[in-house]
């Protein structure tokens, strides 16, 4: 696929996802939807990347919420055929399109918000694991003050991150904020200069990299993300039992020991395309007994 909306590079083995419309603020399209996905799709097929990054282009927005004109597809105001079956997939939204396909990627991924971040800006970054932001950036979750709800499966996200008290906060009163009062409330990890936040994010995504195993880190991003939400701690226990009796049989594990004994720079063997855990996605199958 040729990107119109976004860019696309890899370089030492990170991948960087640039929101690519600044003369709009970056504002989301239906075809920056169908890029975005696109490129997790090559991500999670490209053993060589082993982290992501995204950012929005220029210094004014990371995403300044959904494009409503004509040329942005008219967001979610634009009209359609008439649905009576709220299955039909025309109803799904466009924004939890793409939060759903982040979520299930296999590789860290993190944000750097480098502006305003609206609507739609504001809730496709929750499923990514950790966010930056610059000085500059303003968040708002601003559905209610546009006579809708909010998008992007928000309404899972967003309490998870920042606990339900100050998420029913943020939607009900949809008002912008700041970077400030983003970190404040558990969901960004940390502010920086504007020229600084892009180093930052490779920093971490680098230390990433550096020291751990990719399967690894693709079972944990998962486990992380979903056992938290099982109704009993013997849930976790069964699903992490069988990914450490798997994995403790892996190359990867013989290297992470050796490479410590012997005081050296780990080089792990496995792929996430070929030597994913057995029990991996247990949420796919039976797996309790």
């Amino acid at each position: 696929m040729t990107y119109s909306h976004i860019s696309y590079d890899v370089a030492d083995k990170i991948a960087t996802i640039t929101i690519n419309r600044p003369e709009k603020m970056n504002a989301f399209t239906n075809i920056m939807l169908n890029e975005m996905c696109d490129a997790f799709d090559r991500i999670d097929a490209d053993d060589d990347v082993r982290a992501v990054i995204v950012t929005g282009a220029g210094d004014r927005a990371f995403c300044a919420g959904a494009d409503l004109t004509p040329e942005g597809g008219g967001g979610p105001f634009a009209s359609s055929d008439p649905v009576e079956d709220y299955s039909d997939p025309r109803v799904r939204d466009g924004g939890g399109k793409l939060t759903l396909r982040i979520y299930q990627c296999l590789k860290p991924v993190i944000a750097a918000v480098n502006g305003a971040a609206v609507g739609v800006g504001a809730t496709l970054q929750l499923p990514m694991d950790i966010r930056l932001a610059s000085e500059t950036a303003r968040f708002g979750f601003v559905f209610a003050r546009r006579g809708i709800a909010p998008d992007g499966a928000a309404s899972w996200f967003l309490p998870h991150i920042v606990g339900r008290p100050l998420a029913l906060e943020w939607c009900m009163t949809g008002r912008i904020f700041n970077a400030k009062e983003a970190l404040d409330g558990g969901l960004i990890r940390s502010i920086h200069k504007p020229d600084e936040l892009l180093p930052a994010a490779y920093a971490l995504a680098r230390e990433i990299i550096d020291n751990t195993a990719p399967v690894s880190i693709a079972v944990t991003r998962q486990m992380l993300w979903q056992i938290p939400c099982a109704d009993h701690p013997m849930e976790a226990h069964k699903i992490d039992s069988r990914i450490i009796y798997s994995r403790a049989k892996s190359g990867d594990a013989k290297e992470g020991i050796s490479s410590f004994l012997e005081k050296r720079d780990p080089v792990y063997p496995d792929k996430v395309s070929t030597d994913m855990p057995d029990s991996f996605p247990w949420w796919e199958e039976p797996v309790y007994k």
